[in-house]
């Protein structure tokens, strides 16, 4: 009996260490998965591939003349990378795909803005912050199954009255494709804002606290 008892003892030590071990580890993953919420930041890319990138402000090709992001990525909270990713498929239906000039920024960069241009009619007051500077405000366009931007009247960043959703004076194919993207994100809850045809804020995003949460460029 003693015997017996001796032999068993190495195989009942190892499975209680092999089975802690697996709890320790499904613990680990448990707790992976809670912090992985709608208000996490998460990069747009690791959720879908059908969207088109030209981030603007990771290049000197914007209204600041200056390079603010150090590499080009979209970052979003989980809920709004969701609600764009419903908007996506909506604009694949209608055979055209979403490009993306700018996503959340973090609050150190709309500092760089301000001080680039300290003017609340072009840059949002840091002080303040944007929706963009809460991870819910997206600046987008629509392309074809080329990659050509749809006409929609003026430039990306065009600050002028030509810019605005209530501008009259354009033609049926531009109202036509700010409609359809209107539309497109409206469908998504998405809102859109008078004075900029590109920029959508996403509804439940609004009341989301500012952030400086900064991304890996490697």
């Amino acid at each position: 009996m003693i015997s017996y008892l001796k032999s068993i003892i190495p195989f009942c030590l190892f499975f209680c260490i092999v089975s802690c071990k697996s709890q320790a580890v499904s613990i680990k993953m448990e707790e992976k998965i809670i912090l992985i919420n709608d208000t996490t930041f998460v990069n747009l890319k690791n959720y879908s591939q059908d969207f088109v990138y030209d981030m603007k402000y990771a290049t000197t090709n914007n209204f600041l003349k200056a390079k603010v992001y150090d590499c080009g990525e979209c970052f979003l909270r989980l809920k709004t990378v969701n609600a764009l990713i419903k908007a996506s498929k909506s604009s694949i239906k209608e055979g055209y795909k979403i490009k993306i000039f700018d996503c959340y920024r973090p609050l150190d960069i709309q500092k760089k803005m301000w001080k680039i241009v300290s003017n609340p009619e072009y840059v949002a007051n840091p002080s303040k912050g944007s929706i963009h500077n809460r991870g819910g405000a997206v600046d987008i366009t629509l392309v074809d199954s080329n990659g050509k931007e749809l006409e929609m009247g003026t430039p990306f960043d065009f600050f002028g009255k030509e810019a605005s959703h209530n501008y009259a004076d354009l033609s049926q194919e531009i109202k036509e494709n700010r409609l359809l993207l209107k539309r497109i994100m409206s469908e998504a809850n998405f809102n859109s804002i008078d004075s900029e045809w590109w920029h959508y804020n996403f509804k439940s995003g609004l009341t989301d606290k500012v952030s400086n949460v900064k991304w890996n460029c490697d």
